[in-house]
């Protein structure tokens, strides 16, 4: 796996100094440091219902399952409220996420919400790279999954997430990379 809040790098403004002290949680990966395979688990965290409610409130998401304690313990599926599928998701993703200098984010695939996440309840993820393909000039494409996991190991969440990033060695992937930018303008006519 790559090395993880080793890298220096400058920003402007920034003594020389301070400059080289490596940031912390702040990646400077490129397309060729994602190998598939390579995965992580977070630290755990649990939701507490004040953060809960707060991101309920952010988002306008008052469905009487996340914000109705009489209705979902009375008449809710769950008997107890639930926390937003859209703040676990935030959340899971957050607590594996690496702040990588050279990559941006291209799209979610495949978001499944496989079981109820309760206030309360304690979350952890594992996040692993899938595979990686050229794209075109400048990045190729990284895809990783993050599965979301409470308690004792049940699965409540999983996505594959798209991202882009930079090639260190542009050169080394411009061929593959213009052969595919060649099949892209094909297919539009």
């Amino acid at each position: 796996m790559a090395e993880i809040g080793v890298h220096a790098r400058g920003l402007p403004g920034l003594p020389a100094d301070h400059a080289a002290i490596p940031v912390w949680n702040a990646e400077n990966w490129f397309f060729e440091d994602f190998a598939p395979g390579d995965r992580i688990r977070s630290i755990r965290r649990t939701i507490s219902e004040g953060e809960s409610m707060l991101f309920n409130s952010l988002v306008m998401d008052h469905h009487p399952y996340v914000s109705d304690e009489r209705f979902a313990t009375e008449e809710g599926l769950f008997g107890k409220r639930l926390v937003a599928g859209a703040f676990v998701f935030s959340l899971g993703l957050g607590l594996a996420a690496t702040n990588c200098l050279n990559s941006f984010s291209y799209g979610y695939d495949r978001l499944r919400f496989i079981a109820p996440v309760f206030i309360g309840d304690t979350i952890y993820t594992i996040r692993e790279n899938m595979g990686k393909e050229v794209h075109d000039l400048r990045q190729g494409k990284v895809r990783v999954s993050y599965a979301v996991f409470k308690g004792e190991g049940e699965q409540v969440l999983y996505a594959e997430h798209l991202m882009t990033a930079l090639y260190r060695d542009p050169a080394a992937f411009a061929a593959e990379a213009a052969a595919k930018g060649a099949e892209r303008q094909a297919r539009r006519g």
